[in-house]
C-alpha cells in the first residue's frame, strides 16, 4: 500500500471546522487505500497565547517547563482530529512526539533530531489505523519533553517520512506551492512546479517562508520527495526533489529577500592571524548566528570586517563587537539596521556566466546601491537598503525572465 505523511500547518488546523476538513482529506486518501500519517501543528495563535501565559507565570519561564507547555498545543490538535476521524468510523490513533519515536538532543526550545524509531507508527498501520501525531515535539536521553522550535512541525513530518519511508510527505499550508518570489511582493510571481532540494534549503535560509530551514535538510539527506501544497484546494503544488537534468534548464529559479537583519562594522582592526577568530568566537558561544562576512583590507597592517546577524540578535551582537574592539585594538563599531538582503538563486548558475553582471545591472538601472555581496555555487546575495528591497524583487524578476509562464523557469 502507498505510505503517504501529511502535514497540517497552524492555519490549516485553527479550528474544529478546518479540523474537520483535514479530516475529509485525511479519509479520502484512505479511503483511495494509502496509508495515512498525519503530522500536525498547534491550532493558528495558540502558540504565542502559551508564551504570553507562561510570560505571566514568571520573568522566565523555565525552559524545561516551558518545553511542557508549548507542547500541548501540538497534543491538542492531535486528539481533535483523531477524535473526529473516530467519530466517522475509521480507526485511528494519536501520538504525542516520544510516542512516535523521536530523539532528540536536550537543548530546550530547539532541540535537534538524533534519531527516529517509528516502530509503534509501523504497528499501528498494519493494524489499519490513520496515526496522527503531534508535530514540533520529541524527548530527550532523560524522557524530557522537548520542542524542536519554530516551523518544527515540517521537521517532524519529514523525520517520520525518512523512517518510514514514504512515497511522499505532503505539506499543507496556506499557500498552494513555491513561488519563483514572494507573491505579495511581486504580482508576477509564478509557482515552480518542481525545485530542487539545493534551491529550496537556499531559498528558506535566505528568506523564503514556505518550509523550515532543517525540514529541507533533513528531506536532502534522506531524498524525501516533499510536495508543498494549499490545504484549501486540491491543486497540485510544488515538488522538492533530488536535481535533475531538465532542471538545469533554469538559470534563476527564484528571487528572496530577507529584511531581517542587521550590519556590523569592526573599524580598523588588526591585520592579523586570530583576529577574526576572536572577532567569531564570543559570538558562537552567544549562539549568535552570522551570515555574510566581508573584509577590506586596509594599508597599515589594518582591516574592516563587515558582518551581518539576525535583528533579534543585534543589540548582543553589537555588544560584543563593542567589547573585542576595545580587546583587540580597533577603532570602532559602525551599524545599521535598515538594510535588506535579496538574492537570485537556480541550479542553472553552476554553469551559465553573466549572472551576477545581469543583477547588479538590474539594480544599478534603479539606481540602487550594493553595500555587500555573497555568493555560493547557486546564489549570489546583496545587502541594500531596506527600502528598496520590493523594488530590487521586482526589478531582478523581471530581468531573469520570471514573469513569464513557469515553462521559462523550469520544466
Amino acid at each position: 500500500m502507498p505510505l503517504r505523511v501529511q502535514k497540517y500547518g497552524g492555519t490549516s488546523v485553527a479550528d474544529i471546522h478546518r479540523i474537520s476538513r483535514v479530516a475529509d482529506r485525511v479519509q479520502k486518501a484512505h479511503e483511495a487505500g494509502d496509508q495515512v500519517v498525519v503530522v500536525l501543528s498547534a491550532m493558528a495563535g495558540v502558540t504565542d497565547k502559551l508564551i504570553s501565559l507562561a510570560s505571566q507565570a514568571a520573568d522566565r519561564p523555565d525552559k524545561r517547563e516551558l518545553d511542557v507547555l508549548l507542547a500541548t498545543g501540538e497534543q491538542t490538535t492531535a486528539a481533535l482530529l483523531a477524535m473526529i476521524l473516530k467519530s466517522r468510523g475509521f480507526s485511528a490513533r494519536s501520538f504525542l512526539g516520544f510516542q512516535a519515536g523521536i530523539h532528540t538532543d536536550n537543548t530546550p526550545g530547539k532541540a535537534r533530531i538524533l534519531d527516529i524509531d517509528c516502530k509503534k507508527i509501523k504497528a499501528a498501520l498494519e493494524k489499519g489505523n490513520i496515526c496522527v501525531v503531534a508535530g514540533f515535539q520529541g524527548a530527550d536521553d532523560d524522557g524530557d519533553i522537548t520542542t524542536l522550535g519554530r516551523g518544527g512541525s515540517d521537521t517532524s513530518a519529514v523525520a517520520i517520512a525518512s523512517s518510514l519511508n514514504a512515497d511522499v510527505c505532503e505539506i499543507f499550508t496556506d499557500v498552494d506551492g513555491v513561488y519563483t518570489t514572494d507573491p505579495r511582493i511581486c504580482s508576477r510571481a509564478q509557482k515552480i512546479s518542481r525545485i530542487s532540494y539545493e534551491e529550496m534549503l537556499e531559498m528558506a535560509v535566505l528568506g523564503a517562508k514556505v518550509l523550515q530551514i532543517r525540514s529541507v535538510e533533513f528531506a536532502k539527506k534522506f531524498n524525501v520527495p516533499v510536495h508543498v501544497r494549499s490545504s484549501f484546494n486540491e491543486e497540485e503544488g510544488t515538488m522538492v526533489i533530488n536535481e535533475s537534468s531538465d532542471m538545469e534548464s533554469a538559470v534563476v529559479s527564484g528571487i528572496t529577500c530577507d529584511m531581517n537583519e542587521a550590519r556590523i562594522t569592526l573599524k580598523r582592526v588588526p591585520d592579523q592571524p586570530g583576529i577574526s577568530a576572536k572577532v567569531f568566537g564570543p559570538l558562537a558561544d552567544a549562539e549568535i548566528m552570522v551570515d555574510m562576512i566581508i573584509q577590506n583590507t586596509r594599508s597599515g597592517g589594518e582591516t574592516d570586517l563587515t558582518f551581518t546577524v539576525p535583528k533579534d540578535d543585534f543589540e548582543r551582537a553589537r555588544e560584543i563587537s563593542e567589547r573585542v574592539v576595545r580587546e583587540i585594538g580597533g577603532e570602532e563599531v559602525l551599524t545599521a539596521m535598515e538594510i535588506a538582503k535579496v538574492s537570485v538563486i537556480g541550479l542553472g548558475m553552476k554553469s551559465h556566466s553573466g549572472v551576477a553582471a545581469v543583477m547588479f545591472k538590474a539594480l544599478a538601472s534603479e539606481n540602487i546601491n550594493i553595500r555587500l555581496i555573497s555568493t555560493s555555487e547557486i546564489r549570489i546575495s546583496c545587502v541594500i537598503l531596506e527600502k528598496y528591497a520590493e523594488l530590487a524583487v521586482r526589478t531582478l524578476h523581471t530581468a531573469f525572465g520570471l514573469d513569464k509562464k513557469e515553462e521559462a523557469v523550469s520544466d
